[in-house]
């Protein structure tokens, strides 16, 4: 076994890192269900309050755009971002403290990059998989107003990577689960509110503007804006995806530089 595994390395470099993926794949299988509210029926129950309830209220819309067509596109890079945050905490804190599965895994022939690489594959597909279900019902919706929609798949799959690889750097690097439900307090639910999902991020005060275009969250809800509406986002295309690259890079350093300090004796 060891030595199909060492050759399959050699040759395919990404086969242990499947390896890893394929683990958590079967596990999914078994939990799915308890996923299911949190990252699919309560974005849809919030496109329902928000988009139509809210919306019905706000004559002109945002920008000549119908509410809910404005809000959706938010609400699907903030669902990325949850779900991505999600996966990253508490999962990866199991693994170091209660179920030790990392140093089960270190323990075996894999090397601590193939350890990150196959769990944060699995985050990407769980992003994913979500996503795409979030498209098709508000499809239904009628508030996808370009074909282009289809293109904040590979935009929320970049803002996954930027947001769960410097998480996955934090969670291994904290000592109490305290610290993961701080990260969701002081982090995750001010991006939400504050990082142009429900409105517009012209409207708050300079200082808190620039905090916002700080985010990844911003840049992800600007591209996904863009697609679903079919309009030219507000900074550039390029600029925004070698942001959340930079993001997603210096996060990948950063975990494996903590993953090493936990695993490697």
């Amino acid at each position: 076994m060891v030595v199909v595994h060492v050759v399959g390395q050699a040759r395919f470099p990404w086969v242990p890192a499947y390896a890893v993926f394929e683990h958590y794949l079967v596990g999914l299988r078994r939990t799915w269900r308890a996923g299911v509210f949190s990252s699919f029926l309560l974005p849809v129950l919030t496109v329902l309050g928000f988009g139509l309830g809210v919306g019905a209220y706000i004559d002109q819309g945002v920008g000549g755009v119908r509410y809910l067509d404005w809000l959706v596109p938010g609400l699907i890079a903030s669902t990325a971002l949850q779900v991505t945050v999600g996966d990253s905490t508490w999962p990866v804190f199991s693994n170091f403290r209660w179920v030790k599965t990392y140093f089960a895994q270190s323990a075996s022939p894999l090397r601590v990059g193939d350890i990150v690489a196959g769990h944060l594959a699995f985050v990407l597909f769980r992003v994913l998989t979500t996503i795409a279900a979030f498209l098709l019902v508000t499809g239904l919706f009628g508030a996808l107003r370009s074909p282009w929609a289809v293109a904040t798949l590979p935009v929320v799959a970049l803002l996954a990577l930027a947001v769960a690889a410097p998480v996955f750097a934090y969670t291994a690097s904290v000592s109490r689960d305290s610290w993961l439900a701080m990260l969701f307090r002081f982090a995750v639910i001010p991006m939400t509110l504050f990082a142009g999902v429900f409105f517009p991020v012209e409207s708050l005060p300079e200082v808190l503007r620039w905090l916002a275009y700080v985010t990844p969250l911003w840049h992800a809800v600007d591209l996904c804006r863009a697609a679903t509406l079919g309009v030219t986002p507000q900074w550039s295309i390029a600029g925004h995806l070698l942001y959340l690259a930079v993001w997603a890079v210096a996060g990948w350093l950063l975990a494996l530089r903590a993953f090493r300090r936990r695993l490697v004796v």
